[in-house]
């Protein structure tokens, strides 16, 4: 009797860890299909992620033949530090808004829900423009500075916002 007991619980336990598992690759395959069609595909396109990637893979170092021109072997001259540019608030939007405020994630108010941002806006435009650039921890989640993007000038962010606040109108 005990080793019929001992064959129903290992079957039934052996049940359970095999739905787990198909939950956990169900979730993970869910994951992946919201991330390819949200931020990553405007993270592959965005112009400065490109240029870093490029540097990246770059080659390391090159080989000076003796007797030949070697005038393109020497290094680029350093280019200056140029202030970030200003973008559309569409482009800032699509770029890093979208993966917390497309799908209303951690507490953010969901691009183009009147409800959500009636308060928001209430509250007035400067408000809005300085939680979004120095961040702000609300009762509902966070708001990183910048939306996590600290690269990006004042200017941009403040685009961002005025165009999410224009989609909830």
């Amino acid at each position: 009797m005990s080793a019929e007991h001992d064959r129903k619980f290992f079957d039934t336990f052996m049940l359970i860890l095999g739905i787990l598992a198909a939950i956990t690759i169900g979730l993970m395959v869910l994951a992946g299909m919201i991330s390819d069609r949200t931020s990553k595909q405007y993270h592959d396109q965005d112009p400065r992620k490109v240029e870093e990637t490029l540097a990246r893979i770059s080659p390391v170092a090159r080989v000076a033949v003796a007797g030949q021109d070697n005038s393109a072997l020497a290094p680029p001259a350093a280019a200056p530090t140029a202030a970030a540019v200003d973008l559309p608030g569409e482009q800032v939007y699509q770029q890093v808004c979208t993966a917390c405020h497309g799908a209303a994630v951690a507490g953010a108010p969901k691009t183009g829900d009147k409800a959500a941002w009636a308060p928001r806006v209430a509250q007035g435009m400067d408000l809005l423009h300085k939680h979004a650039l120095e961040g702000y921890q609300g009762k509902a989640g966070y708001m990183p500075p910048k939306g996590g993007r600290t690269d990006l000038s004042d200017q941009s962010v403040m685009n961002a916002v005025d165009y999410l606040v224009s989609q909830a109108k």
